[in-house]
């Protein structure tokens, strides 16, 4: 096999964003949900490495929908945790510097970024991510949503703040009050670490 995928250390304790997030969901969506992705997009990769050596092509066609969508699920979850931080160190703290600026010219404000994001992420129909994206060309950030566990990058953007919307990362909690979960998630979002994704799209 050309390589293997492994779960990533969360960087924080599985109870740390209580209240917005409860340890139960933590523990199940990282170590149930995050690790399937994971151990099946090694499994899909194993068989199309073994398709690829026996140039059978229609193998390697049908392994492409597992593969995108595991593949997508340990890409976007590897973001998510990242994008996270327990309040009082560092969730919800406001951004700075050029991210900043940078969302003023394109939003108005914070806060209207906020409601932007937020409404076009709680109206995903079924399961999906809300992203702020960087579109490189134009240097523009950019609010999109993708569906199921398809990757911000299948739209050419830059991933720099995802937000999970599949019921597993919720439902537990906030039952089927989606707005009141993205209403909230906010207060952990550690734009210090969009800052450094920001700060890296744009080299």
């Amino acid at each position: 096999m050309t390589s293997v995928f492994k779960l990533p250390d969360l960087p924080y304790d599985f109870d740390a964003l209580e209240p917005v997030i409860s340890a139960e969901i933590m523990q199940l969506h990282y170590s149930k949900h995050h690790n399937a992705y994971v151990s099946n997009l090694n499994i899909a990769l194993e068989k199309y490495h073994e398709a690829e050596g026996k140039a059978d092509v229609a193998a390697m066609i049908a392994l492409q929908q597992a593969i995108k969508f595991n593949g997508g699920g340990h890409v976007n979850h590897s973001i998510f945790w990242t994008n996270l931080a327990p309040i009082g160190k560092g969730g919800g703290d406001a951004p700075s510097g050029a991210l900043a600026q940078a969302i003023d010219q394109e939003f108005g404000s914070f806060n209207a970024l906020i409601e932007k994001f937020s409404a076009k992420t709680v109206a995903i129909q079924g399961s999906g991510w809300g992203w702020l994206g960087f579109h490189k060309q134009s240097s523009k950030l950019v609010i999109t949503t993708c569906p199921n566990q398809d990757p911000v990058s299948t739209q050419e953007f830059i991933p720099l703040l995802g937000i999970d919307v599949w019921e597993h990362a919720y439902y537990l909690q906030y039952k089927n009050l989606r707005a009141d979960y993205v209403k909230n998630i906010w207060k952990i979002i550690n734009w210090k670490n969009v800052q450094e994704r920001f700060d890296d799209a744009k080299k």
